[in-house]
């Protein structure tokens, strides 16, 4: 059941080579129904995801917006269609969230500047090259913000990577072809462990996505580790009302067999309690 996380990079061609890959392979190709799933969690329109994930919202909306929400129930959202198996994920941030996973192909499909610039220019049907070029320069600095922001590494890293393709040097079909041999050795095979692997970050987002979405739970940050159906939470909460809510959540999310509750009480000290006079 093949997984292969590309980059999305404006004018890379990159959503050409993940759609040939995909015709080439029998796979399923998700990009828009994540960005429809995630604003159906939020209540948000599809419109406003895009903007923030453009870096086009304006300032109401960038205030406004939930960016923990969102980076949860995206990660939540790539980690259920890698699960599901034979999928090419495009963007998303899919390449770092499924790092932790052995039999995931992780590419980065990039072109250089001018050719970007061009292929926007081309796309447009526009001949203004200083708009096309704030245009590439806007999504770059989108997607690394966002990607520094989320999971703290640098966009653009070749060590995020198992192949970096350039479509300068190679066609399309060339890369889907390389894409696919790749995926293709013994490296990326799935296995009972690499696949006990993916089903325990799903899960584990799972919870995550449930404990964020509660009133009770929102602002509840602890570790959550899951193996088997087993959910483990860790960490350190404010009460036992919290700690209580935290495990009752956990414990009715789908795929969840046992709750083993670790979470500590914040410990109380003089200087945080209301000095009696």
């Amino acid at each position: 059941m093949p997984v292969i996380a590309l980059t999305q990079e404006m004018g890379s061609l990159a959503k050409d080579v993940a759609e040939r890959v995909a015709q080439l392979a029998g796979l399923a190709v998700m990009r828009n129904e994540v960005m429809e799933n995630v604003a159906g969690r939020m209540n948000v329109p599809p419109s406003l995801v895009r903007r923030v994930r453009e870096g086009k919202a304006g300032l109401v909306e960038r205030l406004t917006t939930d960016k923990q929400q969102f980076a949860l129930y995206t990660e939540e959202e790539i980690l259920h269609q890698a699960a599901r198996g034979n999928v090419v994920l495009r963007g998303w941030g899919a390449t770092c969230v499924l790092r932790g996973v052995p039999h995931v192909v992780r590419v980065r499909v990039t072109r250089s500047f001018d050719a970007r610039v061009q292929w926007v220019m081309d796309d447009l049907g526009t001949d203004d090259r200083a708009q096309a070029e704030a245009e590439v320069r806007r999504s770059d600095n989108a997607h690394a913000a966002r990607m520094h922001a989320t999971y703290g590494v640098t966009w653009g890293d070749p060590l995020l990577y198992d192949l970096v393709l350039n479509t300068d040097r190679i066609s399309v079909e060339s890369a889907a072809q390389t894409i696919l041999q790749l995926a293709a050795l013994p490296e990326f095979e799935e296995t009972p462990q690499s696949r006990e692997v993916l089903e325990g970050l799903a899960l584990s987002a799972k919870v995550r996505a449930a404990l964020k979405a509660n009133d009770s739970t929102r602002h509840t940050d602890v570790q959550i580790d899951a193996r088997e159906g087993r959910v483990v939470l860790s960490g350190i909460v404010v009460n036992e009302q919290e700690r209580t809510e935290a495990e009752r959540i956990a414990s009715t999310v789908v795929g969840t067999d046992k709750v083993d509750n670790r979470l500590h009480l914040m410990a109380i000290t003089r200087k945080f309690t209301y000095a009696k006079t």
